[in-house]
């Protein structure tokens, strides 16, 4: 990891600059960090970013994508995606999925093009990013996640469908599982129901609306004795937020009839995921998988954010908080302690 100094580009048609404010580490970028994902390099990490609104081209709308007036000042995020809003892919509700799409935190940095992570003082906003403007009861740390964790879940509940009413098993509780439990407890959810490997995350997700934890053992899954059998609820939904194929195996499996599995968290190769296919005819499962987000989903989540801000304790997220000069120390905290995230604050602001 090394620091850079380049010089800010003037803009061009349809970009907005953004002087960043904080950053949160996602998985993935600890992922990169340690090398179990691959990504191009040189890079800019961070994806979770919060910033300040410093200059919008002319040719800009002026307006962020709720319809608000966006002013120099203003404190936002956006979508960790830029796709054409006229794609194939864009018009079947999946913009993420556009071929060439732009996504921060993940681009190479060139000689005309750096200014595009979270771990640096500014960002450039290309066109068809959707921005949205931070409600005044959310802090900045919270906002960070909007654009990744938070809107992920809201797209987990989406494919989910209805939860009003529903048992909702979550397995994993990682920032993804706490979210997804305060998220559908908002959304009327009957029973909420955590299982991890970590007695401390479940003692931590009660206070996110579950009420009944598993505790689970590492290794056991399809073909040994499934720690979640001893659950009396018939569960409707089950979302992993683990990407454990034993979790997604064993949430499976305990699906009542016509039951439907959402899986967001297995996002790197792991071994495969073994089912019973017979079960899932019988039963009427049916199995789902979201990687990221569209654009109503983080509509949904920030709007989600805003009335629940207080509901539940998000400042508690933080782990702990470093600055940018201190930004390799932030992952090495973040691999060795495993909080639900770590904040980076840039300097200057």
């Amino acid at each position: 990891m090394q620091f850079q100094t380049r010089e800010l580009p003037e803009l061009s048609a349809g970009e907005v600059l953004v002087r960043n404010v904080y950053t949160t580490l996602c998985g993935s970028d600890l992922h990169t960090f340690c090398g179990l994902r691959k990504e191009n390099t040189p890079t800019v990490l961070g994806h979770e970013i919060v910033g300040k609104v410093v200059e919008i081209s002319e040719s800009h709308s002026g307006k962020d994508f709720a319809g608000n007036v966006l002013n120099e000042g203003d404190i936002v995020t956006w979508s960790i995606f830029s796709a054409d809003p006229a794609s194939e892919m864009s018009k079947l509700g999946m913009p993420q999925k556009t071929p060439g799409v732009f996504k921060y935190g993940h681009a190479t940095v060139t000689e005309k093009d750096a200014f595009h992570g979270g771990l640096a003082e500014y960002c450039l906003l290309k066109p068809h990013t959707a921005i949205l403007k931070i409600p005044d009861n959310v802090s900045l740390p919270v906002a960070a996640t909007l654009n990744c964790a938070v809107a992920t879940v809201a797209g987990a509940l989406r494919h989910a469908g209805t939860v009003k009413g529903k048992t909702v098993l979550i397995t994993g509780t990682g920032l993804l599982g706490m979210v997804c439990a305060a998220m559908c407890k908002d959304a009327g959810a009957e029973k909420i129901i955590a299982a991890d490997i970590s007695p401390q995350r479940l003692q931590q997700s009660l206070a996110f609306g579950v009420e009944e934890t598993c505790l689970m053992t590492p290794g056991s899954g399809a073909e040994n004795e499934s720690a979640l059998s001893s659950l009396d609820s018939e569960i409707d939904i089950v979302f992993d937020m683990s990407g454990s194929p034993e979790a997604m195996e064993e949430g499976v499996a305990v699906l009542g009839i016509g039951g439907v599995a959402v899986w967001v968290g297995a996002v790197f190769r792991q071994r495969k995921v073994m089912l019973d296919a017979e079960q899932i005819i019988r039963r009427l499962i049916t199995v789902k998988g979201l990687h990221n987000y569209n654009y109503e989903d983080f509509v949904y989540a920030v709007d989600f954010m805003r009335r629940n801000a207080q509901r539940f304790p998000f400042e508690q997220i933080i782990g702990k908080e470093f600055s940018l000069s201190e930004a390799e120390q932030a992952f090495e905290y973040a691999l060795t302690n495993r909080p639900l995230r770590v904040g980076i604050r840039i300097e200057g602001q």
